[in-house]
This record gives C-alpha cells, structure tokens and sequence, in this order.
C-alpha cells in the first residue's frame, strides 16, 4: 500500500481511538499467551499428579503382596491365599501346618492412608454381621 493509502485509511480515526484500539489488541495478544502459559503449567501439573497417583498405586500393589511377610499379619502366610478383588487375602488359619480350621480371615491391606471402598466397606459389614454362607456347587 502507498503511504497516501494508509493515510487514508486511518484519516477518519482519531489518534485516541487508534491507541485505544491497538492497546487492547495488545492486551487481548498478551492475554492469550498468559492463559497458554497456564495451561502449559496446568498440564505439567496434572501429568506430575498423575505420575504420583500411578506410583501410589503400584506401591500399593507391591505392598499387598508382600502384607503376608510383614510383622503383624493376622495370620500364617502359609494360611493366607491372594485373591486382590474384592478383598487382597482370604486366609484358613492352621491349614499350613495341617491342622483344624476353626476360622477364616478375610484380609484387606491398606497403606497409608488409603480408606476402605464402599465395596470393601460392605464386604465387612456382611462379615461383621454374619451373612456370610457356604455353598457346594456340584458340576451337572
């Protein structure tokens, strides 16, 4: 464009409205590069909390199976047998050493503060409050 274009062009806007205008597509452009700095920081953030959530998990997991070995576990490893859902352990005390089975353990292992599910939390209250039966199943 020639110079006389331009001139032409802006002749008819005042030298306020010109500065007006421009300042706030300079704010709009500054805006829309903070909010892509956000969400650049929104995003590690979460991959982070992910990454922690991921090693909370597989700690967890870790932890669940080597319960049995720790110092106090309810029962005998040997009597214990993992089953992970919906309770980690149910567990026959005596039977590692061939002896009478008078009770069964239902296990669940937690870390930290992790809190029972509200599965888990049924599972107990069936136990605690003796709903709990026996069935055979004979293969027709």
């Amino acid at each position: 464009m020639e110079n006389s274009t331009v001139q032409n062009l802006f002749s008819g806007i005042s030298s306020s409205a010109f500065f007006i205008a421009l300042a706030l597509f300079a704010g709009f452009v500054f805006g829309c590069f903070v909010q892509k700095l956000k969400s650049a920081a929104e995003i590690k953030r979460q991959r982070r909390d992910a990454v922690n959530r991921s090693r909370a998990v597989l700690g967890g997991q870790f932890s669940e199976q080597l319960a049995p070995f720790l110092p106090g576990f309810p029962c005998n490893p040997g009597d214990a047998r993992f089953i992970g859902k919906p309770v980690d352990f149910v567990a026959f005390p005596g039977s590692a050493e061939g002896g009478s089975i008078n009770e069964i353990y239902f296990i669940e292992v937690k870390t930290a503060q992790s809190k029972l599910s509200a599965r888990e939390r049924q599972i107990k209250e069936a136990v605690e409050h003796g709903r709990v039966k026996y069935f055979e199943y004979r293969i027709p």
